[in-house]
């Protein structure tokens, strides 16, 4: 069995009227139990301009959660490449390496908010151009090399980083991706495809071949992780993780709806429908040993890094506490095989 981790993906969103220091702090406390619980990683995203949920950038917030963090991995999941200059993101994203003392993961991501990419002023048709050179100069300028770039966005010539990650030669870098496009494009340049929690079990089982398929073709081998975000929440019983999860969870995907992020997806998912149909093969909601059941098929797919969210905006801390302390007693060290 390979070495399996498992860690949670914070939201650390709130609603617009939430005290944002109170949700800072009740995150915060969320980072300590998982630490002290004995999981592995804590990853956080990002989004620009979102008119439902705020939350604070990932930057500063990874920065300030590592020094609770203690020897967990501390990643993006995800940084909106295509927006942001790459000599910023190298430098930015380096330093935050240092901080973690090598600790940390890059996950990058192509975005769906038509918004974000108007507010950066890049048209829809480059965002892949720019996310393909973004991230090819990020990679270079971590491994030390001279790099010279003439595009609209950088003009480089001969540049160098003196600060570079702690990690050698870089932090991983994964690509969160939705369509097959985004799954074979991560196939082809990044460390590994940071499965989203969107899409059904079905639909991930299948994109998994496509990226195992494009890395052959393309000659680069097994990837060096199997990332997997699911939606999870566990409690007591399954009557009672329904009932704290739902509204939640039902609310932040009306949200996703409305902010498109289903318009992304393969073939023709919607995220319109009644709560059991869109939780049905999509998310995890249960008692210890359902959660445990749930998750363990993974591990047949190659799955080895968990990376469950099991909190959602508005809910309340206490809920999401004892998810996670059932979530690291019970549920990671099956899928661990301790």
């Amino acid at each position: 069995m390979p070495n399996v981790q498992v860690g949670i993906h914070l939201t650390h969103q709130r609603r617009p009227e939430q005290d944002p220091v109170v949700t800072l702090d009740e995150q915060l406390g969320l980072v300590r139990v998982a630490r002290d619980e004995g999981l592995d990683s804590v990853f956080a995203g990002q989004h620009h301009l979102a008119d439902s949920f705020a939350h604070i950038q990932p930057l500063p917030w990874l920065a300030r959660l590592a020094a609770e963090a203690g020897e967990m991995t501390v990643g993006t999941g995800c940084h909106l490449l295509a927006v942001h200059h790459p000599v910023d993101t190298a430098e930015a994203y380096a330093s935050l390496d240092v901080v973690c003392r090598g600790r940390s993961v890059f996950a990058v991501g192509l975005g769906y908010r038509a918004e974000e990419y108007a507010a950066f002023g890049v048209p829809p048709g480059e965002k892949v151009r720019r996310f393909t050179e973004n991230l090819a100069i990020v990679d270079a300028l971590w491994r030390g090399e001279a790099v010279t770039r003439d595009l609209p966005w950088t003009r480089l010539d001969e540049a160098r980083l003196l600060t570079r990650p702690a990690a050698d030669p870089r932090p991983p870098i994964w690509i969160t991706a939705n369509a097959d496009a985004a799954v074979r494009r991560a196939a082809r340049l990044a460390d590994a495809w940071l499965i989203n929690p969107h899409a059904t079990a079905t639909t991930v089982r299948r994109q998994l071949g496509l990226f195992d398929a494009e890395r052959a073709a393309h000659g680069r081998g097994a990837a060096r992780a199997r990332p997997l975000m699911r939606e999870v929440f566990c409690a007591d019983t399954r009557e009672e993780a329904l009932a704290r999860a739902r509204p939640f969870l039902e609310a932040k995907y009306d949200v996703y709806a409305d902010w498109g992020q289903d318009r992304v997806m393969p073939g023709k998912e919607s995220f319109r429908m009644g709560f059991e149909a869109l939780a049905d093969d999509r998310f995890v909601i249960g008692t210890p040993d359902d959660c445990t059941r749930a998750l363990a098929g993974w591990l047949d797919l190659g799955v080895d890094h968990f990376v469950l969210r099991t909190d959602w905006p508005g809910m309340p801390a206490e809920y999401a506490v004892r998810s996670i302390e059932l979530l690291a007693r019970e549920v990671a060290p099956a899928l661990r095989g301790e």
